[in-house]
C-alpha cells in the first residue's frame, strides 16, 4: 500500500520528536545519530517538495527560515512590567514591611530566583503548540520574534504532559551560557569575525536577527520565570506553577528556592552571591516574589511594577577606568599576552590595577589605545579583562592617546616571535632559553600534581634562574646545599628541607612525569591516558600522530603538540638529563581494566561538595573506569556538578548519560 506524503511526513515528525525527547529530555538516546540525521533529511526533503505539509511543531523549524524584512509589532495581552530594585538589606526590609502591612500578616513566603542577565521574552502556546514569541519592548508592545525563538533548542515547540491549558503565556529570560559565549567568541576571533562584548548583548543581538538562520547558530537558552495570560486553573503558588511548567517541558531555574521571611531572603541572596562567579550563566541579582498567587493579587501593582516582587541587584562587576599603559608577559608556552596597566579601580570585590587584553587581534577589535577610558570586567578568580572602550577618548586630557604596538621581539629574552597558522596568539620561540618561559616551566614541573617538589616557590625559582643556577628543569636535581644556603632567605634548614623534597621527587609515576613535562594541551587526565596506552615513555615519544589520536582524550591538536615536543632536540636533552639524574618510576599498572566499571570512561566537571575532583576520579579508576578531561563519543558518563558548562552541554548533544554527585556517590558505595 502506497504511503501518502501527508502520512509519511506525520510519521517522520512523530518519530523524530520522540527521538529528540529521549535524547534531550531524558538523556536516553534510542537511535544512532546517523539514523536521526537520515530521518531529518527525509523530512526536510518532503517538506521542501510539499510546503503545505510543514507544521508549526515540525522539528525542521529549529533551523530557521527565510529572512524577514522587519519585525512585526505585537501587543501584550497583559503588560510585561519591570521590577523595582533593591540595593541593600535595608531596601529589602522596606519591601518586606510594605508587603506585610498590606497583607496584615508578617509570615510571608517568598520564591527566590536568580535574576538572569539576558533578554525578557513572552512565549505563547495554544493547545500546547508554540504560536507566538515576543520581546518585552515598552512593556505594552514588543516585537514578534517567533521564528527566532523556535530555533532555541530548549524551548519546546509543543508542550507535553497532562493539563496543558488551551492558552498559556509563559514569560522568561533568554541567555547565552558563559561557556557557550566564550566558545562562540573564540570561534569568531579565529575567523577574524566580530566578537560580542558580553553574553547579554550577544543574546539580544541574536534574538533581533531578521534572518532566523543566524539565530539558529547562536547558543541561546531559555528559562521560564513567570506566567502571563492563561486560560485555565493553575496551582496556588508561584513555585508550584513553575514546577508545573517543568512537567510540560519548559525549562525553569534549578536554583529556585522558597523561603519564609526576610531573613531567609537575605541568606539566599548571600549564598547566591558567593556562587555567582561559578554559575553557568550571568546573573545581576536575585528576584524575590511573594509565593502565594492570592497574596500577589491582593498586593496588586503600581504603575510600572508589581508590589509583590523586587529585584535585589548585585554590586556592579563592570567599571570604567583609564588605561595608563600596556606590558607584555611571556607564559610557559611562550605566549605573549598584553596586560593593561590601569588606574586602580574597585570591581568584583577587589582593587584591580591590571587586566588582560588577550592578544593583538583583541587590541585591534577593541580599537583601544593607551589613554582611553575602558570598561573592565572581573568574574571570580578569572583575570580581569578589558571588554570595551568608552567613546575612544581619554579621561585625562593631559594623557595623549598612544597606539599599542605589539613587540616584534620577546620582551624578556629578545628572541624572535612567531604566530602559528590559525592562532591569534604570538609566541616567543626562545623556549627555555627565555627566562620567563623557563621560570613558568619550572613552576609547572615542580607543582603538586607534577613532580611535587615542596619548598620550590616562585621567589626561589626567580632567584635560581636569575643567578644562573638552574637553566633547565634537570638542573633542579643538580642543586647542592652550599648553593642553596647562599641564597637570600635560605638557611641551612630550609636548604636541607628543599633538597630532601627534591630527592623524594626523583621517584614518581609515568603519568606525573608526562604531565610535568608541560606539553601543550596535555593535562593530568591526558597524561594518564597516554601512560596507560603506551606504558613506556620512549614508545610515547616515538608515536606517530595517527597512533596518538587513537588514545582516549587525544585529538589532532594534542597529537601535533606531542609530536612537536618530542621532535625538539632541547626537550630530548632535558628528558635524557632527568633520567640520568635518577628520575624514575615503576612499571605502569594500567587502570581502568578490571572492576565493575571496566570499559567505561568518565568525565568529572563542575563543583563537587563532598571531595576533590582528583579523589573522586581515583575512586572511579579503582573500580575499573577510565577518566578523561574532555567529553567525546567515547565517554560513557559525565558527572556534572554545579557550574558544569561546556562539558555538560556536549554530553547532552552526544546523548551521554549525566549524573550528579549524589547519584555517583550512591553508586560508588554500592560497588566498593
Amino acid at each position: 500500500m502506497t504511503t501518502l506524503p501527508v502520512e509519511e511526513a506525520a510519521a517522520l515528525r512523530a518519530q523524530i520528536l520522540g527521538w529528540a525527547e529521549a535524547y534531550f529530555e531524558r538523556d536516553a538516546p534510542v537511535v544512532a545519530d546517523a539514523d536521526y540525521d537520515q530521518a531529518m533529511r527525509q523530512l526536510v526533503e518532503l517538506e521542501r517538495e510539499f510546503p503545505d505539509l510543514v507544521t508549526p511543531d515540525s522539528p525542521t523549524q529549529r533551523v530557521g527560515s527565510a529572512p524577514l524584512n522587519e519585525f512585526e509589532s505585537v501587543e501584550h495581552r497583559l503588560p510585561m512590567l519591570s521590577l523595582d530594585n533593591a540595593f541593600s538589606s535595608d531596601d529589602m526590609d522596606d519591601f518586606h514591611r510594605r508587603v506585610t502591612e498590606r497583607l496584615g500578616d508578617g509570615d510571608v513566603s517568598y520564591c527566590c530566583e536568580p535574576k538572569l542577565d539576558g533578554v525578557a521574552v513572552s512565549v505563547v502556546y495554544e493547545h500546547g503548540a508554540l504560536v507566538l514569541a515576543a520581546t518585552r519592548g515598552d512593556g505594552n508592545r514588543g516585537e514578534n520574534i517567533t521564528a527566532n525563538v523556535r530555533t532555541i533548542s530548549n524551548v519546546p515547540l509543543t508542550l507535553s504532559g497532562e493539563g496543558v491549558p488551551p492558552y498559556l503565556e509563559v514569560r522568561g529570560e533568554v541567555v547565552i551560557p558563559r561557556d557557550a559565549f566564550e566558545r562562540m567568541n573564540a570561534q569568531a576571533r579565529a575567523a577574524n569575525e566580530k566578537v560580542f562584548v558580553n553574553p547579554r548583548n550577544a543574546a539580544a543581538g541574536s534574538l533581533r536577527q531578521l534572518d532566523s538562520r543566524i539565530t539558529a547558530r547562536r547558543p541561546l537558552a531559555f528559562t521560564a520565570y513567570s506566567v502571563g495570560v492563561v486560560e485555565s486553573d493553575l496551582p496556588a503558588t508561584h513555585d508550584a506553577i513553575l514546577r508545573r511548567f517543568s512537567e510540560w517541558g519548559l525549562p525553569i531555574s534549578e536554583y529556585m528556592q522558597t523561603v519564609s521571611g526576610i531573613v531567609a531572603c537575605d541568606d539566599y541572596y548571600e549564598a547566591l552571591a558567593r556562587q555567582r562567579d561559578t554559575l553557568p550563566f550571568d546573573i545581576d541579582g536575585i528576584v524575590f516574589k511573594v509565593n502565594s498567587m492570592a497574596e500577589q493579587e491582593k498586593l496588586g501593582f503600581v504603575s510600572r511594577a508589581p508590589r509583590w516582587a523586587i529585584a535585589r541587584k548585585f554590586p556592579a562587576q563592570e567599571v570604567s577606568t583609564q588605561l595608563l599603559g600596556v606590558d607584555f608577559q611571556v607564559g610557559r608556552t611562550g605566549a605573549i599576552t598584553p596586560v593593561a596597566r590601569l588606574q586602580p579601580v574597585f570591581v568584583g570585590g577587589v582593587t584591580v590595577s591590571n587586566a588582560t587584553l588577550h592578544n593583538a587581534n583583541e587590541i585591534e577589535r577593541l580599537g583601544v589605545q593607551v589613554g582611553d577610558t575602558v570598561v573592565v570586567r572581573r568574574a571570580g578568580d578569572v583575570i580581569p579583562q578589558v571588554v570595551s572602550v568608552l567613546d575612544g577618548t581619554t579621561s585625562d586630557s593631559s594623557l595623549e592617546r598612544v597606539p599599542i604596538v605589539f613587540p616584534s621581539q620577546c620582551p624578556e629574552c629578545e628572541s624572535a616571535v612567531a604566530r602559528e597558522e590559525g592562532e591569534a596568539v604570538i609566541r616567543c620561540v626562545g623556549g627555555m632559553a627565555c627566562g620567563a618561559q623557563l621560570k613558568a616551566v619550572i613552576r609547572h614541573f615542580s607543582s603538586r600534581k607534577a613532580m611535587d617538589i615542596e619548598g620550590l616557590g616562585d621567589k626561589l625559582i626567580d632567584q635560581l634562574v636569575d643567578d644562573g643556577l638552574v637553566g633547565s628543569v634537570a638542573d633542579i636535581f643538580r642543586l647542592n646545599q652550599p648553593q642553596l644556603a647562599a641564597l637570600e632567605r635560605m638557611g641551612d634548614k630550609s636548604s636541607d628541607n628543599l633538597l630532601a623534597s627534591i630527592e623524594q621527587s626523583r621517584s614518581t609515576t609515568l603519568p606525573r612525569f608526562i604531565y610535568a613535562l608541560g606539553i601543550r594541551e596535555v593535562g593530568e587526565a591526558t597524561a594518564r591516558a597516554l601512560a596507560n596506552h603506551f606504558l613506556d615513555l620512549d614508545v610515547l615519544l616515538a608515536a606517530s600522530p595517527d597512533v596518538l589520536e587513537g588514545v582516549d582524550d587525544v585529538g589532532p591538536i594534542v597529537a601535533r603538540h606531542i609530536r612537536g615536543f618530542a621532535a625538539d632536540e632541547r626537550n630530548q636533552r632535558v628528558i635524557f638529563d632527568l633520567l640520568a639524574l635518577g628520575v624514575n618510576w615503576p612499571p605502569v599498572t594500567v587502570t581502568g581494566g578490571e572492576g565493575p566499571l571496566a570499559g567505561t570512561t568518565w568525565v568529572v566537571t563542575g563543583k563537587l561538595e563532598s571531595m576533590s575532583r582528583g579523589d573522586l576520579e581515583q575512586r572511579l579508576r579503582a573500580l575499573g573506569a577510565k577518566t578523561a578531561s574532555s567529553v567525546s563519543a567515547k565517554t560513557s558518563t559525565v558527572l556534572a556538578g554545579p557550574g558544569a558548562g561546556s562539558k555538560r552541554k556536549k554530553a547532552e548533544e552526544l546523548g551521554i548519560s549525566i549524573v550528579d554527585e549524589t547519584e555517583c556517590l550512591a553508586m560508588l558505595e554500592e560497588m566498593e
